[in-house]
C-alpha cells in the first residue's frame, strides 16, 4: 500500500493532487509546526495576466504552533477581499460558473475553524470536484501517539502504523529523505515529479504562469482535461 503524507495547503497546486491520487492512503500532516510565508495558508492565482499572492488572514499564527492549533481570522476584511480578488481574476474563465461555488464553500466560513481545517476542506473539495477518491486522514485524529519522534521516524511510524510499504513524497523531499532510510524498515521511498503542463491563459504574448493554485487550472479547463493533468507525473 501506497501512502503520502503532506502537510494541509490551502487550494495547492496540481503537484499536490498528483501526489494524492498516486496514493492508497493520504495523510494530511496537521499536528506539525506552521510555516510562515509557506504554502499553508496562502497560493498564487493569475490575475490580469499575472501571478498574484492572495493569503487567507490568521489569527496569532507563529512558528510556534502546530498548522491545527492557528486559527483563521474570519472577522477580518482580508477575506471577503481573498473571494472578491478570486472573482475578479477569474470571472470571464471558462469553468467559472462550475468552480467558483467550490471556493465561495471553502472560503465563506463564520464560526471558529483552524487553518488546518479550512485548508483540508479545500483539498478534500477538489478530490470532490474531480472525482479523486483516495481515502484522506489527519494525523491529529488518528491514534499514532509519535510525535515525540524525529522528522523522520515519524514518517516512518506513520506507514507502519498504517500497513504501508511504499512512502510517497513530493520530488522536493529528495534534499530530506533518502531510500535507505526507509528501506531499513521494509518500505519503499518514492518520489512524485510533476511533468510540465501546460494550458491555455489569458496572458501576453501567448505566455504561461506555470505552478499556480490548482484554481487556476480548474477555472481553464474542463474536468477530463484535470484529470489527465493529475496523471502527468514520473514516480521516481
Amino acid at each position: 500500500m501506497k501512502v503520502a503524507i503532506m502537510q494541509p495547503y490551502l487550494f495547492p497546486y496540481i503537484g499536490y493532487f498528483q501526489l494524492l491520487a498516486a496514493a492508497d492512503l493520504f495523510v494530511v500532516y496537521d499536528d506539525v509546526h506552521y510555516i510562515k510565508k509557506g504554502w499553508i495558508n496562502r497560493n498564487r492565482i493569475l490575475l490580469h495576466g499575472a501571478e498574484h499572492l492572495f493569503t487567507l488572514p490568521c489569527l496569532n499564527a507563529s512558528q510556534n504552533k502546530l498548522i491545527n492549533e492557528v486559527e483563521v481570522d474570519w472577522a477580518s476584511k482580508e477575506v471577503r477581499k481573498v473571494r472578491l480578488t478570486m472573482e475578479t481574476a477569474y470571472r470571464k474563465a471558462p469553468f467559472f460558473e462550475q468552480v467558483y461555488p467550490l471556493v465561495q464553500h471553502v472560503l465563506e466560513g463564520s464560526g471558529p475553524a483552524t487553518i488546518a481545517e479550512v485548508a483540508t476542506h479545500s483539498i478534500r473539495a477538489v478530490c470532490a470536484y474531480l472525482g479523486i477518491d483516495t481515502p484522506i486522514v489527519t494525523s491529529s485524529q488518528q491514534p499514532y501517539h509519535n510525535t515525540h519522534l524525529s522528522k523522520g521516524a515519524r514518517l516512518v511510524d506513520i506507514v507502519q502504523q498504517e500497513g504501508g510499504d511504499q512512502y510517497l513524497n513530493p520530488i522536493g523531499g529528495e534534499a530530506l529523505y533518502t531510500k535507505e532510510l526507509f528501506a531499513e524498515h521494509g518500505i519503499a521511498l518514492h518520489f512524485v515529479k510533476s511533468l510540465p503542463i501546460r494550458y491555455a491563459q489569458p496572458v501576453p504574448d501567448n505566455g504561461f504562469v506555470p505552478w499556480l493554485s490548482i484554481l487556476d487550472v480548474l477555472m481553464y479547463n474542463e474536468k477530463e482535461t484535470v484529470t489527465a493533468f493529475i496523471q502527468d507525473y514520473e514516480l521516481l
